[in-house]
């Protein structure tokens, strides 16, 4: 193994990067290995496309047809900044977003903060269990919450007893179950002068359900719980990987770590706006263009991917909610029990044992649980998905605040405080989400 010889603080530049490694031979290029060097970003991004976000762009893409789809050009450059900023932190500190607020900020914040994911998480979990159990009850037949706690306890034993290399290797192939709106693409009578146009040129309407719809949108590409997520995973991959310390003790690779980090952010965030531009113009082309704007069930939902399915629309729609749900909803547990864990400081982390983390998995399980249970109360798949990306993108606003003001502080960051284009770009990611709040609002008492 190669040996790294530390080196002083005043041998960085100005961005706190330590100089650059000599020049070693480039190896021929591997597709695995470059798979294999993507992680948290690639999953991260993976998930943000889970049962909300495809009921969610599937409603979007049919109320409003093409003219929706400039949001995702719009959400990219946004979700990547903040999505890189939340991994530095991790990197940097080698603890997630919550386990730095508890030791830099009040408590009463601390609790703040995890109370608002807490919430925000149940509500998501609960949702994509339904929509889950909707498209399984729509492929095989049977009672509804039957798959809720299948789906539920299976995503939860997996996350506490399943190795966790394997598990993130999973989860990693998991993510090409959405490749089938990108197929779709293909099949549908798109017209693609129009799908360009609404992609390319914003086009607003100023009512409450149209600013409803672009929360709800920038709700589930921008989540708090994917700003934990990720920041706790670059803590994780740390702490698994004897060669790795926290930059902060340890300043020698920045400069290799943040480029990783950035090439796994952009890679994970382009994959996801990707899939989620593929089933608004899918759904628009499909359901909008034929009168179809009210998407209340799963069935409903299936029509977008009859083109390239035909009758067998229903069954690969309802594999893509499945899949993406069993990546997603350890993703939302699993943020959970860091942000609780880390803001207690227990030991936590999916590659110990649960024996060595009681509390944590606990909290997991528990997370899981009550999203279960929500599922026993009245609640329509399609619609608690549609909300629950509304209540993540409210949530987020204050979040992201919190965020931006914490990769400032010294005692946080240390010798590695962003700054620049990066850190301008989380203030314009916070910005437009406070935007489109504040939109939804007002517009609610026009």
């Amino acid at each position: 193994m190669t040996q790294h010889t530390p080196i002083s603080r005043k041998q960085h530049d100005k961005s706190g990067h330590a100089p650059a490694a000599k020049a070693k031979s480039r190896e021929p290029f591997s597709f695995s290995r470059a798979v294999k060097a993507l992680g948290p970003g690639l999953i991260t991004g993976a998930s943000d496309d889970d049962p909300s976000g495809i009921g969610t762009y599937s409603q979007a893409g049919a109320q409003l047809g093409y003219g929706i789809g400039w949001t995702m050009l719009l959400t990219f450059p946004l979700m990547a900044a903040i999505q890189e900023i939340s991994a530095r932190v991790g990197r940097v500190t080698g603890h997630g977003i919550s386990g730095n607020v508890c030791r830099h900020y009040p408590r009463w914040l601390l609790i703040a903060v995890v109370t608002m994911l807490c919430v925000a998480n149940t509500i998501n979990i609960a949702a994509d269990l339904a929509a889950m159990a909707d498209a399984a009850k729509l492929l095989v037949g049977g009672p509804a919450l039957l798959y809720v706690m299948l789906f539920g306890v299976t995503s939860v034993i997996a996350q506490i007893f399943m190795d966790y290399r394997r598990y993130v290797a999973v989860l990693k192939w998991l993510t090409l179950s959405l490749f089938a709106y990108v197929a779709a693409l293909a099949f549908a009578k798109i017209s693609w002068s129009e799908a360009l146009l609404g992609t390319l040129v914003p086009r607003l309407a100023w009512s409450a359900d149209y600013f409803t719809t672009i929360v709800a949108i920038f709700g589930t590409t921008i989540s708090p719980y994917l700003f934990f997520w990720q920041a706790s995973q670059e803590a994780e991959d740390q702490r698994v990987d004897a060669a790795k310390h926290p930059l902060i003790e340890k300043h020698y690779g920045a400069r290799r770590e943040f480029s990783r980090i950035r090439a796994d952010t952009v890679v994970g965030m382009a994959f996801s706006n990707l899939i989620a531009l593929s089933i608004i113009v899918t759904a628009a082309a499909t359901l909008h263009a034929s009168g179809r704007t009210d998407i209340q069930t799963s069935a409903q939902a299936a029509e977008a991917l009859r083109p390239i399915a035909g009758p067998l629309a229903e069954v690969i729609f309802a594999l893509g909610i499945i899949g993406t749900g069993l990546l997603a909803i350890p993703v939302l547990a699993g943020a959970t029990a860091y942000a609780v864990g880390e803001g207690r400081q227990w030991p936590v982390g999916l590659a110990r044992k649960p024996k060595e983390a009681i509390a944590f998995y606990s909290v997991l399980a528990l997370s899981g649980a009550i999203g279960i249970a929500l599922n026993f109360t009245s609640i329509n798949p399609i619609a608690a998905l549609y909300w629950s990306a509304v209540v993540n993108g409210v949530l987020a606003v204050p979040v992201m605040v919190l965020l931006m003001l914490m990769v400032r502080h010294g005692d946080v960051m240390g010798h590695f405080v962003i700054g620049g284009p990066l850190y301008w770009l989380g203030w314009v990611s916070t910005g437009a989400m406070l935007a489109s709040v504040l939109a939804m609002g007002a517009g609610l008492f026009l």
